[in-house]
């Protein structure tokens, strides 16, 4: 039953996540979290994180490490091809259409119209890492992570995987000193 469950809650992201990983996120954390609470939103953020420092894409990766954490070796692969077959399923259909209805004004929209969705669901999840961050940390440690972090990554263009390299060394060392703070 886990492994059927491990599949579903990576295949339907899968399929409803237009855009990519980033775009799907959102819905994996709804599954993983709130659907079957393999995980609290503070570890699932920590496995974005560490998803992230990472090459390659973002929802495999997580795909075979939740699938490892709930069904062993099995549980990873069955994770890593549920993630990756709505895309192929999908990518063949939706290129034969496509290519057959490619100059119509309705094809061109898709996009268009997909994107304030997405917008808002990276939103909400954004929200909700701030106040597990600001409950966790505090208001002030969380707008000066947040600040630090915008400033590194887009005025001095650091790399996103050094940003979290850098927040994860600012993170033990504060825990060293500050045990209270978690």
């Amino acid at each position: 039953m886990i492994y059927w469950q491990i599949f579903l809650a990576f295949f339907i992201p899968g399929i409803l996540g237009y855009g990519g990983g980033p775009a799907s996120i959102p819905l994996v954390e709804n599954e993983v979290v709130d659907n079957y609470g393999w995980m609290t939103t503070q570890e699932f953020s920590e496995v974005l994180a560490a998803g992230n420092a990472l090459p390659g894409p973002i929802a495999t990766k997580m795909a075979a490490y939740i699938g490892y954490t709930e069904g062993g070796i099995l549980g990873s692969l069955v994770g890593l091809f549920a993630t990756i077959a709505p895309s192929i399923i999908l990518m063949l259909i939706l290129m034969a259409v496509l290519l057959k209805y490619k100059d119509k004004p309705q094809v061109k929209n898709i996009s268009i119209i997909v994107r304030p969705v997405i917008a808002v669901l990276l939103g909400v999840m954004t929200l909700e890492f701030v106040k597990d961050s600001i409950s966790g940390l505090g208001t002030i440690y969380t707008i000066i992570m947040f600040v630090g972090s915008y400033l590194l990554i887009e005025k001095w263009k650091v790399h996103p995987a050094l940003v979290i390299v850098i927040a994860l060394f600012i993170g033990a060392a504060t825990g060293l000193y500050y045990p209270g703070i978690h």
